[in-house]
């Protein structure tokens, strides 16, 4: 059988961010920024890098500046223009998405990961799909998701990012029950999400970064609820396993957390001594605070 292109992309971006409240009580937390984009930015350049052209924003209520940051703003570029503003401008039209590109489902009710991607199953039909969560920001050399898409030419089945973690920390994560630990990819048994540190298989657990095949949606369908009483994405992946490869891939590169505040600062920091027009800045502005 022929294996499909991975075009498309699912961006659950329906959380209510009550970890950075009072800042999310009228901003979508994708919206924070890092540096100078926002999340949701660097999650779609990450996408885009990696060949993906469709994407599927599963959405909730108040989250449309969501979306309009990724339209055309005639009145901005206009002043921009007039003032000269050539970087600003250039900067604004570099994120162009292409007519069509982009489209947006509702999560009414917050049941999950795994519901949100359920919500966009008619976007995926019978199409392999990466997934991306924005609250997770990559520096990567090779972009996470282009890592991903390269495992799932090589394997033609499911692929997750992986990373270790201490064992104390398991019970926050899906966590890999492994079947052949062949070094850069693991072939995967079994998944467990959320377990008792005693009852972890391993200590190796998914980030917000999945290619998946199609076939998932048919067990997200069934809505089963899981640890937290939630919809789980875990769960359904698991169900793939036997009937499809199914493995993990230790990428290359680091995560930053920024659906946690020390995180999200951590970030800040990161992105900025990368930056050759603000790491001076930064450097002299830690060396103030040590």
């Amino acid at each position: 059988m022929t294996l499909k292109p991975l075009k498309k992309a699912v961006l659950p971006v329906a959380g209510l961010g009550t970890r950075f409240l009072p800042a999310t009580k009228a901003l979508a937390k994708e919206m924070l920024p890092v540096v100078d984009r926002p999340l949701i930015q660097y999650a779609v350049d990450e996408a885009r890098a990696a060949g993906i052209e469709q994407f599927c924003f599963v959405t909730g209520r108040g989250k449309t500046a969501i979306v309009e940051h990724f339209d055309v703003a005639y009145e901005l570029e206009r002043t921009l223009e007039a003032r000269e503003k050539t970087a600003e401008l250039n900067a604004l039209r570099a994120q162009a998405m292409v007519p069509g590109s982009i489209v947006t489902v509702r999560q009414q009710v917050p049941m999950g990961l795994g519901h949100a991607i359920w919500c966009a199953r008619s976007f995926v039909g019978e199409d392999p799909f990466a997934i991306l969560l924005p609250d997770d920001l990559m520096m990567c050399e090779t972009p996470c998701t282009g890592q991903l898409a390269e495992a799932y030419r090589e394997t033609g089945g499911n692929v997750v990012a992986i990373e270790e973690v201490p064992m104390e920390r398991v019970n926050r994560y899906g966590v890999l029950d492994v079947a052949e630990d062949k070094g850069k990819l693991v072939s995967v048994k079994g998944l467990v999400e959320k377990p008792p540190v005693e009852q972890a298989p391993s200590n190796l657990t998914i980030i917000g970064r999945y290619v998946l095949m199609p076939e998932v949606m048919q067990h997200l369908a069934k809505l089963e609820k899981g640890a937290g009483g939630e919809v789980q994405l875990t769960d359904s992946m698991a169900k793939l396993i036997g009937s499809q490869p199914f493995h993990g891939l230790r990428y290359e590169g680091r995560r930053y957390d920024c659906g946690d505040k020390a995180g999200f600062l951590e970030a800040q920091v990161a992105f900025a001594l990368k930056r050759p027009d603000l790491a001076p800045a930064m450097k002299a502005i830690l060396k103030a605070y040590a």
